[in-house]
């Protein structure tokens, strides 16, 4: 297969050339990338037998969620687990929450490969939540991951957004107090509210750096990063230059990652993306090319178009396009998401979507994803040309070839 074929909102079809992907398989890495700790947020995938409607508990396909995350790990990068890309507050409830940090930790430890987890306050089902109930929660989450032998990043909670308001000293009292509870170092999450509207205003809206410095400063050698998924480039850049030594800015920002990532000594940020999920040969062989920047923009810099696009509003609507890429790239046999989560993004969005990885490289491998796209078009009723681009028939409307 040569060609793919693109459906625009128009409902008229065109075609591209089918290319190469930009990495392939002969390039692993024999350890964990050392340039940069880097780790990419992975998905998970439903059974396909499995009730995947709205609300339904989650009921994951073990086996393929599981050798995504070995996938990750082949590229050295690391595994940032039960985060949002993972569907938290989307889908994915408690119970299997649990389940996929027990068994995600186990894995890593098999491989040697590096994780951490999301802990969060998700278990609470009341939303008047008090101060009290929201630390212990928080740290029955904390003591299951860290028993579980993984790493530690304390998600921006949506009951205590709802608590706090715009009051620094109350996320201040409850991050002290959760990590003071902490065995280990552990990484602050910030998500904006371009992911979940619910977050709007975390630590208090435009104190939030002043907040984050001060917990950092309760907490001492206790907090090794943050996580800063703002979209905001700028700030995450101001707050870097503020860190205390030794704790690392990972960045979140999908947009605008391929700047940050680069510099040298502290003007760069690590990474924690659910962008190099979808791209992790690249974002793997770009980063070992640091630190030959040229080298390393020639890689990734191709790349952010697509997780612009991928991440475009609704934002929190991004997992759809991880998990769509991950089903065009073979890891995982069906294109489904927990929660009915698959029907988050038009098909000419994910026409786009395969446009965009197509042309940056990202397709790992092109004939099985044409392949897969293709029958997806067709399943939707829409005619796919054979052949070689510039057959007549792709290029007519849509009205024009079933009227």
């Amino acid at each position: 297969m040569s060609s793919l074929t693109l459906l625009a909102p128009d409902g008229t079809t065109s075609r591209v050339d089918l290319r190469e992907p930009a990495v392939t398989a002969a390039a692993k890495p024999t350890a964990p990338l050392t340039e940069r700790v880097v780790y990419a947020a992975a998905h998970v995938v439903p059974r396909v037998a499995a009730d995947n409607t709205p609300g339904a508990p989650a009921d994951l396909d073990w086996d393929a969620t599981l050798a995504f995350r070995h996938h990750l790990w082949s590229w050295g990068l690391g595994v940032a687990d039960a985060m949002d890309t993972a569907q938290r507050n989307m889908g994915l409830d408690p119970a299997a929450t649990r389940e996929l940090v027990t068994r995600s930790a186990r894995e890593a430890q098999s491989v040697g490969g590096r994780i951490v987890v999301g802990v969060n306050t998700d278990d609470l089902t009341d939303d008047s939540a008090t101060e009290r109930q929201i630390i212990d929660a928080y740290v029955a989450q904390l003591h299951h991951a860290e028993d579980a032998g993984a790493g530690v990043v304390l998600m921006a909670s949506r009951h205590l957004a709802r608590l706090a308001g715009g009051d620094p000293a109350t996320y201040r009292r409850v991050y002290r107090e959760v990590i003071e509870r902490a065995g280990a170092p552990v990484v602050l999450h910030w998500l904006g509210e371009a992911f979940d509207p619910a977050l709007a205003g975390y630590f208090g809206g435009q104190q939030g750096p002043d907040t984050v410095l001060d917990i950092m400063g309760d907490a001492g050698s206790k907090v090794a990063g943050i996580k800063m998924s703002l979209l905001d480039a700028r700030a995450e850049v101001s707050l870097r230059s503020q860190l205390p030594a030794g704790v690392r800015m990972f960045t979140g920002d999908d947009f605008h990652y391929v700047d940050l990532i680069a510099g040298t000594d502290r003007n760069h940020s690590d990474a924690l993306l659910g962008a190099f999920a979808a791209v992790a040969p690249i974002a793997s062989a770009a980063v070992r090319a640091l630190p030959d920047e040229a080298g390393y923009r020639a890689l990734l810099g191709p790349t952010e178009a697509l997780s612009r696009h991928v991440f475009s509003a609704p934002t929190w609507h991004y997992k759809t396009g991880i998990a769509f890429l991950a089903w065009l790239n073979g890891h995982q046999p069906a294109f489904a998401m927990v929660g009915g989560q698959h029907a988050g993004r038009s098909l000419p969005h994910l026409s786009e979507t395969v446009r965009l990885a197509n042309a940056c490289g990202a397709l790992e491998d092109p004939s099985l994803a044409a392949s897969r796209w293709h029958d997806l078009l067709a399943l939707a009723g829409v005619p796919v040309a054979a052949g070689r681009r510039g057959s007549a028939p792709a290029d007519r409307p849509l009205s024009g070839v079933v009227a």
